[in-house]
């Protein structure tokens, strides 16, 4: 086999595929999500499982942009699933949002870094929501308020709301809402001493997207930990959780003994599988074995 380069710190979709490197097929999580119709679906696994990349894809396949993106997903397995499926790639206005870069020493700070990834995404869309006129001068005003860092907390506190709120008046379509390391700020705000603060300002953030929105479609939640239900998603009756301990979903979180086997097939390195399988094979998900993804690929760059 041609050398294909292995994704080093690629956490983005587009770019994985476009230059090539080499990708475990992990689409049909699309698939499995579309067909557990959950309306908000949170996902905990561990650091350096896939979780970044797996949000990345749902928006490269679910988001209606300036760019088709169906290019991205040919000959990976969700283009066989059926056009119960494929019917809705391209379909919905994307909100995607970290919440990695809140890990900081204080709340200003903290705050500070919640307001900038919310610009990002209202920047993202401006040229849609400018382009279609059809927010009212006050809407407007409070966007081009929140994209320019010049918001108020109460701006901010439901800013994903909002901007759901436009891009359905833009394009008459719900949205789509990915949430990636929810639970960095709060278990950074816990050890820094600024929890409660910080646990009102997510809760609001949340609770307005996800529970009281009528321009959502659906909503996927990734993080580490489980956060108390009762601390952000009080009342949030529509919430799906999947943990470590489900058996749904657990193969598209890491890789499978057959996946990491067929890794080091297409390597050459087929001999260090059991030493492979002795360092990296220590997880379960629900019943089904897993490995580290980012272990792995490290382990095959130096072998």
């Amino acid at each position: 086999m041609e050398w294909i380069p292995l994704p080093i710190g690629v956490e983005n979709f587009e770019d994985l595929r476009e230059h090539g490197y080499y990708f475990v097929d992990k689409t049909l999580f699309i698939k499995e999500l579309l067909d557990m119709k959950g309306k908000v679906n949170l996902f905990t696994r561990p650091r350096r499982f896939g979780k970044t990349l797996n949000m990345s894809i749902l928006r490269y396949f679910f988001e209606k942009g300036e760019k088709d993106n169906s290019s991205l997903f040919q000959g990976l397995k969700i283009m066989d699933a059926g056009e119960k499926y494929l019917s809705h790639m391209g379909k919905y206005p994307v909100i995607s949002i970290s919440l990695k870069s809140m890990k900081q020493y204080s709340y200003d700070l903290a705050y500070d870094m919640l307001t900038k990834a919310v610009e990002s995404e209202y920047s993202r869309h401006w040229k849609q929501i400018e382009a279609s006129g059809a927010l009212t001068d006050a809407k407007l005003e409070r966007y081009l308020r929140i994209r320019d860092l010049k918001g108020t907390e109460s701006d901010y506190a439901d800013s994903l709301k909002f901007l759901s709120e436009c891009l359905y008046a833009c394009t008459g379509q719900r949205s789509v809402i990915l949430i990636d390391e929810y639970d960095v700020p709060l278990e950074n705000a816990y050890f820094s001493g600024f929890y409660d603060r910080m646990v009102a300002l997510i809760r609001s953030l949340f609770e307005s997207a996800l529970k009281t929105n009528d321009n959502l479609e659906f909503a996927v939640v990734t993080g580490c930990l489980r956060i108390s239900k009762e601390s952000i998603f009080t009342g949030l009756n529509n919430l799906n959780v999947v943990s470590i301990t489900n058996n749904s979903f657990a193969e598209h979180f890491g890789f499978t003994p057959e996946e990491v086997e067929q890794m080091l097939k297409d390597y050459g390195l087929e001999e260090n599988l059991e030493t492979v399988r002795k360092w990296y094979d220590g997880y379960l998900f629900g019943e089904s074995e897993v490995y580290n993804p980012w272990s792995v690929i490290k382990c095959e760059t130096i072998t």
